[in-house]
């Protein structure tokens, strides 16, 4: 009797615990929360390279696909909600690789007179208004590749795991690795190797699950952070310049950001060792992407496994002119960060070298991937303000689409290659049956204009839909402040 009055009780607390519900916060985005449905006479781009599928049928049942299978044929199960989206497609999640949660909102006003101020740069953490707009775009797993507010990162992180606010699934990169001298405010200068490790223990323990190196970090304290990540199964990342890309491959590192005609230093004439140099773009504005020095360093990455994460978006803000202005990007900035950006962007000259460094970018990561490179995607929200969360999401897909990647390419990308990176892609990155249903509802066709990317009417996270515009409209005004 005991037993059965025990079971009893666990049977009714499981119950109480599956049917609880999510928080006001969630549920008011919400617009499709049934156990089975059915995305019926769709598109379908799955992710992994394959043509788009035309008039598919594209079954989801408690969060997971249960089969994608031409409309013509299929056999809707029996109660499913059935949506007829003609004209609309579905593509995987995207899984954003270089997505933060702060945004740089301010840069014109702090560097008015030329100069920085003490104690140097101040980033703004924006955990409400990123997290919205990053899940409204389409972005279903992202990594934060650097954090400024480490357990602001981390809240932001187990809120949206307990349904609690709406946003992406969280790889959260802990504090910067970096050294001396740095300009922003917010980050801490290693004071060695030992520092380094204890700064990768002590984030690791604290629920952190990726690392980052910065600008300034010497070899040494690089080779350490790099050893105890890898001893907590975690990866390492970095935006270097101290430490030229040859030097961190043979270190171990996993990924490199920016790609390196922005990040990579080995060929500035007189590089002196664990020091950042001036001038490493335009030392890489004089390299063939095609000549053998080039090359050496794409069978350096791809040998080794190395992957890159390209973040054309950040680039192209400073280039004249781009990126084409928005209306619904504008709406989404306070006062303060769209009058900071438009400063910033008129000040770019016209003859800026970002034009042919940008191209020059393009043709590196095209060539990696080509040579079998895994290349990763992300929009990094800094710069100049010209990036926001989400927004840049797309627009690095739509980017890599310049470059010269083909739509499907792109959205491979942007979906499957951060699956993989990240350890994931048997659950994430592509459409198939048994994997979560992380999927984005487009209204028109990428495979077709890349730009229809941009039309996202609903984001399914396992199987949850998530109104796109609701999302976007409740931060109208607000990225920069919150």
């Amino acid at each position: 009797m005991r037993f059965l009055f025990l079971f009893g009780a666990l049977l009714v607390a499981t119950v109480a615990v599956a049917q609880t519900p999510k928080a006001v916060d969630v549920v008011d985005f919400i617009s499709i929360d049934a156990p089975v449905f059915v995305l019926n006479h769709v598109r379908v781009i799955d992710g992994a390279g394959a043509a788009a599928k035309e008039d598919q049928a594209v079954i989801i049942a408690n969060g997971k696909i249960q089969s994608i299978e031409p409309a013509a044929s299929v056999q809707i199960p029996q109660g499913a909600q059935q949506l007829d989206r003609p004209g609309y497609t579905v593509i995987p999640g995207i899984v954003g690789m270089h997505d933060h949660l702060y945004y740089t909102d301010s840069a014109a006003v702090q560097r008015a007179g030329g100069r920085l101020g003490e104690p140097g740069l101040f980033v703004m953490e924006i955990p409400y208004t990123a997290p919205r707009l990053y899940l409204a775009a389409g972005v279903t797993t992202m990594r934060t590749t650097g954090s400024l507010e480490p357990y602001t990162d981390l809240k932001v992180k187990s809120r949206i795991d307990a349904n609690l606010m709406p946003g992406p699934s969280i790889d959260a990169t802990a504090p910067y690795l970096e050294g001396a001298p740095t300009i922003f405010a917010q980050m801490h200068e290693l004071t060695g190797p030992d520092d380094a490790k204890r700064m990768v223990d002590y984030w690791a323990a604290e629920g952190m699950t990726s690392f980052k190196a910065y600008m300034n970090i010497t070899r040494e304290e690089l080779g350490v952070a790099i050893e105890a990540a890898h001893a907590h199964k975690m990866k390492l990342t970095g935006h270097l310049c101290s430490v030229t890309w040859p030097e961190a491959v043979a270190l171990g590192i996993d990924d490199f950001e920016h790609g390196p005609v922005f990040a990579d230093t080995e060929f500035v004439t007189d590089k002196k060792p664990d020091v950042c140099p001036q001038g490493g773009s335009m030392a890489w504005a004089k390299q063939d992407v095609n000549g053998a020095q080039a090359q050496e360093l794409i069978h350096n990455l791809v040998s080794h496994h190395v992957a890159v994460t390209s973040t054309l978006p950040v680039f192209e803000a400073g280039v004249p002119g781009r990126p084409k202005l928005q209306r619904r990007m504008l709406d989404a900035m306070s006062a303060e960060s769209a009058q900071s950006y438009l400063t910033l962007r008129a000040s770019v000259s016209l003859d800026s070298p970002m034009t042919s460094l940008l191209r020059k970018e393009m043709d590196f990561e095209v060539a990696f991937a080509k040579a079998g490179g895994l290349l990763l995607g992300g929009p990094d929200p800094t710069g100049n303000g010209g990036v926001l969360p989400g927004f840049g999401d797309q627009r690095e897909i739509e980017l890599l689409v310049e470059a010269g990647f083909t739509p499907v390419q792109a959205i491979q990308i942007g979906t499957q290659n951060g699956a993989i990176y990240l350890g994931q892609q048997d659950r994430i990155g592509t459409l198939a049956a048994g994997k979560q249903a992380d999927l984005v509802l487009i209204k028109g066709d990428p495979s077709n204009k890349i730009d229809d990317i941009e039309n996202v009417e609903t984001v399914f996270k396992a199987g949850v839909g998530y109104d796109s515009k609701k999302l976007i409209e409740s931060v109208r005004g607000q990225v920069g402040i919150r």
